[in-house]
C-alpha cells in the first residue's frame, strides 16, 4: 500500500514460529458503555476511547487494558490442504457465516515472485504469486478451515465487500497487463468469475473500493501519484450475484464551476462543486488527466457508512503525512475532514472503518511503529493498537458481524489478529453523527479568514470549501 441533487442543502473510514496460540490478556475492566460510561470516560467530553495502552509482554501488539489478541493466522504455516499460507497480507473483509462462524476473506500482496505465493487451482495469469485467500472463523476465534479464493493476479492490495456477500479485490498495478478489479465469491473459491476481471471498472492502479447500498453505486481509489477518485456506475444496478460483470460508466471526479439558477439573486456569482467526468476504462487515468479531474497525491482506505463515503491520501498535505475527505452523494458535497501537520496526532493513513459504535478508525502508514487510532464523533482522538514487534503497516482492519471481533492484518512478516475485549455496543445513530462530525480541533484542517468568508458566501461548509480550495478553486 505503499477510495448536489437539487433541493437538498449542502451545509446538511518472517513468519513468527510458535506464536499461532499466543492470546494476550491485558487485564479486566468493566468499560464500557456509550450511553453510561463505567470508567475512563469523561461524561462532559463524550466518549474519548479505551484507555492507555498495555506493553505487551510478547512484544507484539499493545492494546488498552480488558482486551486480548490471538494470532489466527501467519504466512508460512500450513492450511488444511498443506499448501503454506501466502505472504503479504492486506486488505479484508468479514462475512456472515454459517453456524455463528465468520468467513474472512483476505488479500495478498505478492508480484510476480514470492517464497510464499498464492497458489491456486485456477488461477488468471499462471506467472503471478498475489491473490485472496479465505478463513472460516468459528465463535471461539478458531480457524476451522483456510483456502485459496483467487489466484494468479498481482499486488492484491485492497478492495471491498459486497452488499451480496462477496469481495473485490483490487489489483495496485499496471505492470503485465493486470491493473483490474475481481469479484471473489469465498463460497465458490476460484469459480471462473474470480479469474474474469471487471474491466469497464478501470484499468489502473486500483487501491480499494465501496459500494453505495442505496444506489449501487461503486467509489473507487487509485494507488498512484497523481491518482484520482472513481465512481462506477454499473448497467445491473440489481446487486446480486453476476451483476457487475454486466459492466457499467467509470467516471472520475473534477472541480468544475456551476452557474447559478436562482432568479432572485442579485448576480451570477460563482459556484463550485464536484462533477463525474466519464472515462474510457482501459485508458482511466490518462483521460482523468486530460479532462481536468482532481489530482490527489496517493489515495489508499475507502469505506462507506450511513449514506457518506469515506477514503485518504495518505501523502498529501504540506508536511505529506495525509488527509482524509468524506464525500456525500446525495448533495455531491466533497469535505476535507483531517489535515495532517507534524504537531497532529496521526501520521499517513490507510485503511479505514467505521466500528460498530460509530467511531472511524484508521490504520498508519508511516514510519516507527503504526497505530490503528480512532477519530470521535465528539471530537476526540484515541489509540486503540500499536505494533511493538516491527515497523510494518496494519491492514484489513474488519469487524466480525455481530461486532465483538476485531480482525486486523499485520503486512509483515504476515499475521493476522482477531482482537476482542470490551468493545462498545452497537450504535447506528452514533454511525450517522460521525458522518456529519466536526473532526478533532488538532487534525481539522486549517482554514484562513478569506476562506471562511468565501465557504459562507458560497453557502459551504468550511471542511467543503478547504477540500476544494486545496484542488484548486480560486478565492475570489
Amino acid at each position: 500500500m505503499n477510495i448536489g441533487k437539487d433541493g437538498l442543502n449542502r451545509r446538511d473510514f518472517l513468519k513468527v514460529g510458535g506464536l499461532g496460540t499466543v492470546a494476550l490478556t491485558l487485564g479486566t475492566t468493566g468499560f464500557l458503555s456509550l450511553t453510561g460510561a463505567k470508567e475512563g470516560v469523561a461524561a462532559t467530553s463524550g466518549f474519548t476511547g479505551y484507555g492507555p495502552l498495555v506493553k505487551d509482554p510478547n512484544g507484539i501488539l499493545d492494546l488498552p487494558r480488558g482486551f486480548h489478541y490471538k494470532i489466527i493466522s501467519q504466512t508460512g504455516e500450513r492450511m488444511p490442504n498443506g499448501d503454506l499460507i501466502p505472504a503479504l497480507f492486506d486488505g479484508m473483509a468479514a462475512f456472515k457465516g454459517e453456524k455463528n462462524t465468520t468467513i474472512l476473506v483476505r488479500n495478498h500482496e505478492n508480484g510476480t515472485n514470492s517464497q510464499y505465493p498464492v497458489n491456486g487451482k485456477n488461477p488468471w495469469s499462471k506467472g503471478a504469486a498475489g491473490g485472496t485467500t479465505a478463513l472460516i472463523v468459528d465463535e471461539n476465534r478458531n480457524v476451522i478451515d483456510e483456502y485459496v479464493t483467487n489466484s494468479g493476479t498481482i499486488r492484491n492490495c485492497a478492495g471491498g465487500p459486497s452488499t451480496w456477500g462477496t469481495w473485490l479485490t483490487c489489483e495496485e498495478t499496471r505492470d503485465l497487463g493486470h491493473g483490474f478489479v475481481f469479484e471473489v465469491n469465498p463460497l465458490d473459491p476460484e469459480n471462473e468469475m474470480s479469474k474474469t476481471p471487471i474491466r469497464d471498472m478501470g484499468y489502473f492502479s486500483h487501491e480499494a473500493c465501496a459500494v453505495d447500498p442505496t444506489t449501487g453505486i461503486w467509489y473507487l481509489t487509485e494507488d498512484s501519484s497523481p491518482s484520482f477518485l472513481y465512481r462506477f456506475t454499473p448497467h445491473d444496478r440489481s446487486q446480486k450475484l453476476g451483476s457487475l460483470q454486466k459492466g457499467g460508466i467509470l467516471e472520475a471526479a473534477a472541480i468544475d464551476e456551476i452557474s447559478t439558477t436562482s432568479p432572485s439573486q442579485l448576480n451570477s456569482g460563482q459556484k463550485f462543486g464536484i462533477v463525474w467526468k466519464q472515462l474510457n476504462p482501459e485508458r482511466a487515468q490518462q483521460d482523468a488527466k486530460d479532462l481536468g479531474c482532481i489530482q490527489f497525491s496517493r489515495l489508499e482506505g475507502a469505506y462507506f457508512s450511513a449514506g457518506t463515503f469515506w477514503f485518504d491520501d495518505t501523502s498529501a498535505g504540506g508536511k505529506a503525512l495525509g488527509r482524509v475527505y468524506r464525500y456525500f452523494p446525495a448533495t455531491n458535497t466533497l469535505e476535507l475532514f483531517y489535515e495532517s501537520t507534524s504537531q497532529n496526532e496521526l501520521e499517513m493513513p490507510d485503511n479505514i472503518t467505521i466500528a460498530p459504535w460509530g467511531d472511524l478508525w484508521i490504520a498508519e502508514d508511516g514510519g516507527g511503529n503504526d497505530r490503528i487510532v480512532g477519530l470521535t464523533p465528539e471530537g476526540n482522538i484515541y489509540t486503540f493498537a500499536e505494533n511493538r514487534m516491527n515497523g510494518s503497516e496494519f491492514a484489513g482492519p474488519t469487524f466480525s458481524p455481530d461486532g465483538k471481533t476485531l480482525f486486523v492484518n499485520m503486512q509483515t512478516p504476515g499475521i493476522t489478529f482477531a482482537i476482542w475485549g470490551p468493545f462498545a455496543r452497537r450504535n447506528v445513530a452514533r454511525q450517522r453523527a460521525m458522518n456529519h462530525a466536526a473532526p478533532p480541533a488538532s487534525l481539522a484542517p486549517a482554514v484562513s479568514d478569506k476562506l471562511t468568508a468565501f465557504a459562507d458566501e458560497q453557502g459551504m461548509s468550511i471542511l467543503e470549501a478547504a477540500a476544494l480550495e486545496r484542488h484548486g478553486m480560486p478565492i475570489l
